[in-house]
């Protein structure tokens, strides 16, 4: 598959170059004080290593506006989609190494919450360069063709953790996952195999490929 640059101006629809910050503090953090999987990934949803940091700090109330965050982690290898996922609030991608995001847009899905991964595109992401991604943007694990990756996750505070019990009053509720994260699987998925909506039809797509 075609794999564009951040820079390019296909990915203005998804999201943006965020600058002004120094993120070598944080990528060395990183690299210094989290596991990388050989096989899968692991997220941490918040850490206090990476929030106490200054860059964290000015995050929040600048790119933030002073609203409460979360600074995590979600690091391994990946080369697949899997699912795609969306939240209220924009989310920060900081890559200790460079990475591959794939992407659609929240208008992509249909009413029946199915999307087609036609539709997906790549997009290449720098180390050290903060990504933001849109609230209408679809993403999901970062990817990496040759190695494995570390990526700081920064979002409004409370999301990815546990969902609280709810009644479901519409079709967009299906696709409640977790807390602020509505989550849409390919059946090939282990979110699928977990028992999330699979609602995405065509391949599986594959960068490695």
């Amino acid at each position: 598959m075609e794999i564009l640059n951040v820079t390019d101006e296909a990915f203005v629809p998804y999201g943006k170059i965020i600058t002004g910050y120094d993120t070598k503090v944080l990528c060395k953090a990183l690299k210094e004080k989290t596991s990388c999987p050989e096989d899968g990934t692991i997220y941490e949803a918040s850490t206090d290593f990476l929030e106490e940091l200054d860059i964290s700090r000015k995050l929040k109330s600048t790119a933030y506006a002073g609203m409460p965050i979360q600074v995590g982690y979600c690091n391994g290898h990946n080369t697949k989609l899997n699912a795609l996922e969306y939240h209220r609030g924009s989310e920060l991608d900081i890559p200790a190494d460079d990475i591959v995001l794939l992407l659609a847009k929240l208008t992509d899905i249909s009413k029946e919450n199915t999307l087609n991964s036609n539709v997906v595109k790549a997009f290449y992401v720098p180390k050290g360069t903060i990504v933001q991604i849109y609230e209408t943007t679809l993403h999901f694990a970062p990817c990496s063709k040759d190695s494995g990756f570390r990526v700081a996750i920064v979002l409004p505070r409370g999301t990815n953790t546990p969902l609280q019990p709810h009644e479901s009053l519409n079709a967009e509720d299906k696709l409640l996952w977790m807390q602020n994260k509505w989550l849409i699987a390919h059946e090939e998925s282990k979110p699928a195999s977990k028992g999330a909506w699979v609602g995405i039809t065509g391949k599986n797509l594959d960068i490695a490929e």
